[in-house]
């Protein structure tokens, strides 16, 4: 039996176009329109009436679109999420753009086609394919942990730069000097500003800038421990690292552990979010710590602030700020740094 997505596919239009066209929710184009028809008599689709007639009446959905389901971060984020909808009387469909821009566009046309009441997305970059969608369905939308460059829409953000210049301030002060960093993507926001606030506290120390000691990952495992390997690789002096997220410094500790080096011994390291077992590991890990659930949370109800009150509210941009806790894996040199 031939469903939306393969109307969409003969009539080489997106998801959500055929969803305008049978549930006449905005103007089609006349011509793009007949051919979506042709395709559905061509497939012998059938729109399912009784979900048109749920539809029309006032959604219950808050669609959640995430950039990681394997991170657990977004376990908490998402608790947060749908413990502030579950309490509101709404449900959460989740979907996992792994990343991928264009993923992360065909999810966007599906909830523009099931007409969920609003979405909270985590955008692969600060201008995600098919947001603009949103828009043309009135579907109210808050990011998520990373900024999008549309001024209509509320985001709910980490002080990331605050987070970075913290931990890499703690290991100057700790007599580190040759300090690596393990950043995010350049097209995330999370990734560049954690990097900008690497840079910035070494340069209020007086250290120089030094590019050799500063790798992209992908914000997962595997990323840490290749930049491990380049940055030892590269044969340039270092003495600590610090890594943006939490899949990285797993691949970090164990790129550091098949390379033989001692933690923080040989080199020192601090994470950016915290991991059940940072405390109870043989050399504790300290971390920045994010209010994850809070992060969660808080967008959840900004959300639900707007859909109440759809005009009455300007756009926000809310800012939670991390902890640095500090444990074995960064501790003060016993010899003074270089």
């Amino acid at each position: 039996m031939a469903n939306i997505q393969d109307v969409a596919r003969l009539a080489g239009v997106s998801i959500s176009t055929v969803s305008r066209v049978f549930n006449g929710t905005a103007r089609v184009n006349p011509e793009v329109a007949a051919r979506v028809l042709a395709a559905a008599q061509q497939l012998r689709y059938q729109p399912n009436k009784a979900a048109q007639s749920l539809r029309a009446k006032k959604s219950t959905i808050i669609g959640l679109l995430i950039s990681d389901i394997q991170n657990p971060f977004f376990t908490t984020l998402i608790r947060g999420i749908e413990d502030v909808a579950h309490s509101n009387g709404y449900s959460v469909i989740l979907c996992n753009s792994d990343e991928d821009p264009q993923k992360e566009r065909q999810y966007i046309e599906v909830l523009c086609a099931e007409r969920v009441a609003g979405a909270i997305i985590v955008p692969t970059r600060e201008t995600p394919p098919g947001l603009e969608l949103f828009k043309e369905h009135n579907i109210t939308v808050v990011a998520v942990d990373r900024r999008v460059r549309d001024r209509d829409i509320d985001v709910v953000l980490i002080d990331n730069r605050r987070g970075s210049y913290e931990a890499t301030t703690h290991l100057i002060e700790n007599g580190y000097r040759r300090i690596g960093i393990i950043t995010g993507p350049r097209t995330t926001t999370t990734g560049k500003e954690r990097l900008e606030g690497y840079r910035q506290a070494l340069q209020d120390a007086g250290i120089p800038r030094d590019p050799q000691l500063e790798c992209y990952g992908s914000f997962k495992a595997e990323s840490g421990i290749q930049c491990v390997y380049d940055l030892l690789e590269r044969g340039v002096q270092m003495d600590a690292l610090f890594v943006t997220n939490n899949l990285m410094t797993l691949g970090a500790l164990e790129g550091l552990h098949q390379r033989q080096q001692r933690i923080p011994d040989d080199i020192a390291i601090v994470g950016f979010d915290e991991m059940p077992w940072a405390a109870l590991s043989p050399i504790s890990l300290t971390t920045v710590t994010q209010p994850v659930y809070e992060l969660g949370s808080t967008a959840a109800l900004r959300l639900f602030q707007r859909l109440h009150h759809p005009t009455a509210m300007t756009r926000q941009e809310i800012i939670l700020t991390p902890t640095l806790r500090i444990r074995g894996s960064s501790r003060m040199r016993t010899i003074a740094g270089n």
